[in-house]
């Protein structure tokens, strides 16, 4: 590996379970000695911390999808200047809860046609892909079940429904295949352990 580091991002529909697997890898890899920056988007810094109030609380329609995109790459911007550059330069660990693959989907596909806009808007402001991404797929009622049963705040998007979720998750496998060279694919309906060791496998592998 390079003093670079190594930036991991984890993506999955709501209730897949990748927020778990996000603590339990960070624990693997600290306990081998590396140097893990845990973070999330939409936030992770100050700034983007603000944004994220904004677009995960209040009614499904208090946004349109334009709008959202512009809000999720102002906080994507302010995340990456502060926190995940900062962390790979220094030759950490970056262990991202969801990054621009979600906007991909969100705000690309499942809310408006805007894959091209959103594309053109990360290139021109962000110009950063994760150098592993661990898609956690599971079945879209399952997932939004486990969601909803979290009675969290932030539930702006899981009030979108099945529907919603059924197409991130086309969505999502589909991008896996588009970027297969740093998408792995790890089945989420199993026991959080069997979960878990194909995560480890697969970025023991990235870092040999």
């Amino acid at each position: 590996m390079s003093t670079r580091g190594l930036f991991i991002s984890f993506e999955g529909i709501d209730g897949s379970g990748k927020s778990t697997q996000v603590g339990l890898l960070a624990d693997h890899l600290r306990a081998r000695g590396r140097e893990v920056v845990v973070t999330r988007e939409p936030g992770g810094s100050a700034g983007a911390e603000e944004i994220r109030a904004l677009v995960l609380q209040g009614d499904p329609d208090r946004w349109s999808a334009e709008t959202e995109l512009l809000l999720f790459t102002a906080a994507r911007r302010d995340h990456l200047e502060r926190l995940i550059r900062p962390a790979l330069a220094a030759g950490k660990i970056v262990i991202c809860d969801r990054f621009a693959d979600s906007t991909r989907m969100y705000q690309g596909l499942s809310r408006g046609d805007l894959r091209a806009t959103v594309d053109q808007l990360h290139d021109l402001m962000i110009g950063v892909e994760p150098d592993l991404t661990l898609l956690i797929d599971m079945d879209p009622a399952a997932g939004l079940a486990r969601a909803k049963a979290r009675k969290g705040i932030e539930e702006r998007f899981e009030d979108f429904g099945t529907d919603l979720q059924t197409a991130m998750r086309a969505g999502f496998l589909a991008l896996a295949q588009e970027f297969a060279d740093r998408f792995t694919v790890i089945d989420g309906a199993r026991t959080v352990e069997a979960v878990t060791a194909d995560v480890v496998a697969a970025v023991d592998r990235k870092l040999t």
